[in-house]
């Protein structure tokens, strides 16, 4: 009897043993985890943050500004030139109908604050021509001291959801681009985003200068040197209440 009673006392302790030894690997565990989740937080927060701020080096690039629309509301373009702003494009038209009347303000302001100004239009695939020249010449004057105008081209299913054929967006094209530089009494420059030149090539079709977008690092989709990146599409300024397209020159 005594060394039954024996026998059956190790093994209770033995089981007692694993069991807090399962609960010491079990809250070490769950301590491992929330320690990496804090450094997810803490990294994430910081990517963020970094997003928000970040600018490219002057040293890289000295010449740098910014692409405004109608989505950014007021600036201040006192605080926009402190942030190193050397210039402003600003979106003139977009598409047949559309066109930003604070236009000509804007320029007027960048220029007060030293900064040069340029027109952009937003083309819109499935529209004529003519007529979204039309809009853009009516409000963006013939000025020798303005930028050369850029002409934004992606592919929207907004605007235009069946997506025309290569030979007709290049008729309609050449026809658009003829006409504003006629106007302009300058080449335009090319905005092309990675669908619109995934799906029709223009930078090599084209021979106009490029301007390309892609977020902190750059672009190499258009298969030829660019003039110009959108380096950054989130970053806040004080100058305004929303992110802000930042531009860098090619040196």
């Amino acid at each position: 009897m005594a060394k039954h009673s024996n026998r059956g006392r190790p093994a209770g302790a033995r089981a007692t043993g694993g069991r807090a030894q399962s609960g010491r690997k079990s809250s070490l565990k769950r301590r491992l985890l929330a320690v990496v989740l804090l450094v997810a937080l803490i990294a994430g927060g910081f990517g963020w943050w970094k997003a928000r701020t970040w600018l490219p080096d002057r040293k890289d690039y000295p010449v740098q500004g910014v692409w405004l629309s109608d989505d950014n509301g007021p600036v201040d373009w006192r605080l926009l030139r402190a942030a190193g702003a050397d210039f402003a494009y600003l979106t003139a038209s977009e598409g047949t109908n559309t066109r930003d009347m604070a236009f000509a303000e804007g320029v007027a302001a960048a220029r007060a604050r030293g900064m040069q100004a340029g027109a952009v239009h937003v083309y819109d695939l499935c529209a004529p021509a003519d007529a979204q020249a039309a809009n853009f010449v009516t409000l963006v004057p013939r000025d020798q001291d303005m930028l050369p105008p850029a002409i934004r081209i992606d592919i929207s299913s907004r605007t235009c959801p069946d997506v025309p054929g290569e030979a007709q967006m290049q008729s309609e094209l050449t026809t658009f681009l003829n006409q504003v530089e006629k106007h302009a009494e300058k080449p335009v420059i090319l905005m092309v985003s990675r669908s619109i030149e995934k799906e029709f090539h223009l930078a090599a079709r084209i021979d106009r200068n490029i301007w390309v977008e892609q977020d902190f690092f750059e672009p190499a989709y258009a298969g030829r040197p660019w003039v110009m990146w959108t380096a950054s599409s989130r970053l806040r300024l004080n100058a305004a209440s929303t992110p802000l397209n930042w531009v860098v020159v090619q040196p």
